[in-house]
């Protein structure tokens, strides 16, 4: 078993930047794909970003790429994302989630379906 805590929610206005984080503990391993999620209220959970230690790559979402930013500290057991120039629209609660499994499709790891531990989510508003 793998648990996840998500921290660094909040309310913040337009333009500002933010970061989360996600502290993984229990049967965890530095080859397992970290990915991000959110979901807004009354939407499906979107895919964020997936770091894919085994393939040795990031993945983000096209329509985010260039404001957030993901990272993992392996010694600390956190994955990191950091997200500037917030807008309206990034409001959503956020969910941290890990792979144990590795697929080289470079789809793969978009759908919440490929996660097998998620986190309870950290709720992020941003207000105008």
């Amino acid at each position: 078993q793998v648990q996840l805590v998500e921290s660094g929610g909040g309310l913040v206005q337009a333009g500002d930047s933010l970061r989360l984080s996600c502290t993984a503990s229990g049967r965890t391993s530095s080859s397992d794909t970290m990915g991000w999620f959110r979901q807004a209220p009354g939407k499906e959970r979107e895919f964020v970003v997936a770091i894919v230690s085994s393939g040795g790559y990031t993945d983000y979402a096209e329509s985010l790429k260039g404001r957030f930013t993901a990272s993992r500290d392996s010694a600390k057991n956190t994955v990191y994302l950091q997200m500037n120039s917030l807008k309206l629209e990034d409001t959503a609660v956020y969910y941290c989630a890990a792979a144990t499994r590795y697929d080289s499709r470079s789809s793969y790891y978009t759908s919440p379906q490929s996660y097998d531990y998620w986190g309870h989510g950290t709720q992020v508003t941003v207000s105008s």
